[in-house]
């Protein structure tokens, strides 16, 4: 039968919370009052703070995630939102009823992601004291029988115990393992030796690590910021709400916390291989910063390149698109001129891309201060970076602008702009042309320099193109920690998954009898080659005086 000193050499591996009271120290105790009234919370409290809860709840917020790249969110994308509502009149709105659309501030999802922190918190904190307690605390007493462990070795040494116990002792430190000597009452010498506390700490580094995450990933959503913006060449934007396509503050974050810049674009230059695969994007910009950004002009330059974003104080721009923007001069029936650059939206690989040139000002009699609203005019095509020499000029067939040219549709009329509804700049409205207040007046492909001239004499002029670029621009205040926490993740998981717990005595009697024993917690054949190694270590070290009786081996459970 196994003694106490055996069994706690055993059990001793594990890392769980141990009940610190001792057997004799426990005596009855009488209820208190409130013990009741707090029992159900408690345990509550338990259940909830358990490695199992933790698991489930992470579970649950990696499902919950899915309706989120599932059904477009309103904080990405609000045109998709509304498209959805369209294509799907009946299930949007029920399923708008739970936060389909808002899935990552949904009241559900935070639920699960503060449930699943307070989990993590709850376990942890336990698990450290535990763990803290036995990285200061001695390694137990030798059992009395050592041949009775997984791995056991018998022999005879010459010389004192004590001295042999020391040069074991002196073979165990040297390969890393905590020691300490104890002489017990019959006069041997023991050396305890433990090692592998390094599984459990990486263990604990992972889940903290993994708190670390969700801190970083809701300070990120709470006081960090991004916004869009398409800058074509030449133009300048600063970091203001008003400036940007598209802004998503966090929910604790203020326009008084943006930064101060301005960034111009210069020129944007785009490399393609043979086959028109893009191999290089690059765009020449300026910027100031600071309180500069008020005053002065944009002085200092940068290449911005794909995943080399323009890192600046509170906020990083990327680079994550680019298109044309043809250059189109409309001269009106009254000689007024309107040359903009439209950027048109790319639709294909090839950069064919589709926009609108809207006028609601053109055909305006500048002697008059009335306003007449059915001589307005849109145009609206696509821009082809090189036109095809045969077929219909509507797809381009390489993205680089070798043969520019436009296939636009003429319409004259009531833009609706003047309605002061809110529209998209980069398409005209189909209402106002079904209804019959937007007419066309023809269509017509034109190279760079052509001019298209319309029955009432007005005309319009391709006259070149330039290129844009789209940036995101954000700041996110928890990037740091979730970089941290990410790389402190991988190194725990790797630790907890290659570091053995594993024990080793050693007991050098008066006689001159030495006996070795060891176990591990996992993984206990690759354990036995290094016991065998070490029973070879201290044999050599304790110098073995009968050759007759070497220190043998003993097989696993002998």
């Amino acid at each position: 039968m196994a003694t106490i000193e055996d069994q706690e050499a055993v059990t001793g591996l594990a890392t769980a919370p141990e009940d610190a009271t001792a057997p004799e120290d426990r005596r009855p105790v009488r209820p208190r009052k409130l013990d009741g009234l707090t029992a159900a919370p408690r345990r509550w409290w338990r259940q909830l703070t358990s490695m199992r809860t933790a698991l489930v709840l992470l579970f649950l917020l990696a499902l919950a995630s899915v309706p989120g790249s599932t059904f477009p969110q309103r904080s990405l994308n609000q045109a998709k939102v509304e498209e959805y509502f369209t294509e799907h009149p009946k299930l949007a709105p029920f399923l708008d009823r739970f936060s389909a659309f808002d899935v990552f501030a949904s009241p559900w999802f935070a639920a699960i992601y503060l449930l699943l922190f307070i989990s993590l918190v709850g376990c942890l904190v336990p698990r450290l004291r535990v763990h803290a307690r036995a990285m200061v605390k001695r390694p137990p007493a030798a059992p009395r029988h050592l041949d009775r462990l997984p791995l056991s070795a018998a022999g005879e040494v010459d010389g004192d115990p004590q001295a042999v116990a020391t040069a074991a002792r002196g073979v165990l430190r040297r390969a890393r393992w905590r020691t300490v000597v104890r002489t017990e009452e019959s006069g041997a010498v023991t050396v305890s030796a433990e090692k592998g506390y390094l599984r459990e700490t990486g263990n604990l580094a992972f889940h903290i690590a993994l708190v670390g995450l969700l801190v970083g990933v809701a300070s990120g959503s709470l006081w960090g910021w991004k916004a869009s913006m398409l800058v074509v060449e030449g133009n300048t934007f600063c970091d203001t709400v008003q400036a940007y396509d598209s802004f998503t503050p966090g929910s604790r974050m203020r326009d008084a916390a943006l930064p101060s810049f301005c960034v111009q674009l210069d020129d944007f230059q785009g490399t393609y291989l043979a086959n028109g695969q893009p191999s290089d994007f690059l765009a020449k910009v300026k910027y100031v910063q600071g309180d500069r950004a008020f005053t002065d002009e944009p002085d200092a330059s940068y290449d911005l390149r794909v995943n080399h974003p323009l890192r600046l104080d509170g906020a990083n721009v990327y680079l994550i698109n680019h298109g044309y923007a043809p250059v189109l001069k409309y001269t009106d029936r009254y000689g007024t001129v309107f040359e903009e650059a439209p950027a048109f939206l790319p639709q294909d690989t090839q950069l064919t891309s589709e926009g609108a040139f809207i006028l609601p000002d053109a055909n305006q009699d500048p002697k008059s201060s009335a306003r007449t609203q059915d001589v307005q005019m849109a145009f609206t095509g696509f821009f082809l970076p090189t036109a095809p020499s045969s077929g219909p000029p509507i797809q381009s067939v390489s993205p680089e602008p070798k043969d520019p040219a436009v296939t636009l549709v003429g319409y004259r009329g009531d833009t609706g702009l003047d309605s002061g509804i809110p529209r998209s700049v980069y398409s005209i409205d189909q209402n106002q042309v079904d209804s019959g207040a937007l007419q066309s007046v023809g269509s017509k492909k034109l190279s760079v320099g052509e001019v298209w001239t319309l029955d009432d004499g007005s005309t319009l002029q391709f006259v070149g193109y330039r290129e844009f670029m789209t940036v995101q621009v954000g700041h996110d205040p928890g990037e740091m920690t979730v970089l941290v926490s990410s790389a402190f993740v991988l190194v725990g998981l790797i630790a907890s998954l290659t570091v053995r717990r594993r024990r080793l005595f050693v007991r050098a009697m008066p006689g001159g009898e030495l006996t070795v024993g060891g176990l591990a917690r996992t993984d206990p054949d690759r354990f036995a080659e290094e016991f065998r190694r070490l029973v070879d270590r201290i044999e050599s070290t304790a110098r073995t005086t009968d050759p007759k009786h070497p220190v043998s081996v003993g097989k696993e459970g002998s």
